[in-house]
């Protein structure tokens, strides 16, 4: 919800940083691998119960994800770069909330699960949109810079992180925390899942009705 207005306040210093990186010759897909791998390692501090590890983890992997960006804009935005970048993402963000399972099972197990029940919601119906809206050139205003399409709602990126952070500064309110960010995930869900069937069905109707004349 808030990502169209937060990332532009980001662009300038990871632009900074990443054409600093660029005349190492560091490229964009290995910082994706490099933030993915230490944004796993909340999972075991997680276990621990060391939350400010884990939130140290996890921000270093959402650093780590705004500069693979910039890097990406300056050698060349690639599909297999954009790829990699928004799987490694999702099993992040699941992976996150599997570390909060571990950390108290009795409280935090259901919690944990639904949130990543939501989060399947939420992934499923961004990354199943973003493949067929390339079938038919749908224009994407909000992100142009991105190599996939990105489908808004409630519970976006910046959404993500807030709560991310939330769960480790507030650990002992975990099942209400996860509870409220499933809610949004679900509401995002289901908003994506009318406005693409809608879209692709109006498109779908006007290819027919092109093909018939």
């Amino acid at each position: 919800m808030f990502d169209t207005r937060i990332v532009p306040l980001t662009r300038a210093p990871l632009k900074w940083l990443a054409s600093y990186l660029h005349r190492w010759g560091v490229n964009a897909d290995q910082v994706t691998l490099v933030g993915f791998a230490i944004g796993i390692l909340a999972v075991p501090a997680l276990a621990l119960n060391w939350y400010s590890v884990a939130l140290a983890a996890i921000a270093l992997n959402r650093i780590f994800d705004g500069l693979d960006g910039a890097l990406a804009r300056i050698h060349g935005i690639s599909d297999a770069g954009g790829y990699l970048d928004i799987v490694l993402d999702f099993i992040f963000y699941s992976a996150v909330c599997f570390g909060f399972l571990l950390a108290d099972l009795d409280r935090n197990g259901v919690w944990a699960g639904l949130l990543m029940l939501s989060f399947m919601g939420s992934g499923a119906t961004f990354l199943a949109f973003s493949a067929v809206s390339s079938k038919h050139n749908i224009a994407n205003p909000d992100y142009p810079q991105k190599s996939l399409y990105y489908m808004g709602g409630l519970a976006e990126g910046s959404e993500t992180i807030f709560f991310l952070i939330l769960f480790c500064l507030f650990p002992a309110y975990f099942p209400w925390l996860a509870g409220i960010f499933a809610v949004l995930c679900w509401i995002t869900t289901g908003s994506r899942i009318v406005a693409g069937y809608v879209t692709l069905k109006r498109l779908g109707v006007e290819v027919s009705e092109s093909e018939g004349l």
